[in-house]
């Protein structure tokens, strides 16, 4: 039987807030997590790695405590501060991307990155200038993101001294 009318919405604002959310939408799920962790109850998959990427922040946990300020906060830019939302979302993309090998060769460089930097935190704050100079340059060019070029990226951080 085909789903309809309010379930069809209903499925496809599930579907849209996984693979597309809203700056709301991840400030939400991060403050979501947060939570859940500090009140140690159970998480799903996907928290579990974004909770071990807050613990790795501990400079975020405020922030991250108060889900009506980050709400409030969206539109403020922050002059010379990480975002940390961003920053959490990086990470989480790039474990993400490592589970999947997505693209193609991403898990070998990172952890020959982390290797190398005897860290994964380091490692991944490493890729993030990849992935960030990636975006970058397929914004600026209105093409597709070059997953090649972010694994060279990333394999070249690897294999300088």
């Amino acid at each position: 039987m085909p789903i309809r009318g309010a379930a069809y919405r209903q499925l496809a604002t599930i579907i849209d807030i996984m693979f597309s959310p809203s700056q709301a939408d991840v400030r939400q799920f991060f403050c979501a997590v947060y939570a859940k962790t500090l009140a140690q109850q159970p998480l799903e998959a996907i928290e579990t790695i974004a909770s071990l990427w807050i613990e790795e922040h501990p400079e975020y946990h405020a922030e991250l405590g108060d889900v009506l300020a980050a709400l409030a906060s969206m539109q403020e830019t922050q002059d010379g501060r990480d975002n940390p939302f961003l920053h959490l979302s990086m990470h989480l993309s790039i474990s993400e991307q490592c589970s999947i090998d997505q693209p193609r060769g991403i898990r070998q460089a990172l952890e020959l990155l982390t290797h190398r930097r005897d860290s994964l935190h380091l490692a991944h704050h490493e890729a993030m200038d990849c992935l960030g100079q990636m975006i970058w340059e397929s914004q600026r060019a209105g093409r597709p993101p070059d997953g090649a070029a972010y694994i060279a990226c990333v394999q070249q951080r690897a294999t300088r001294d």
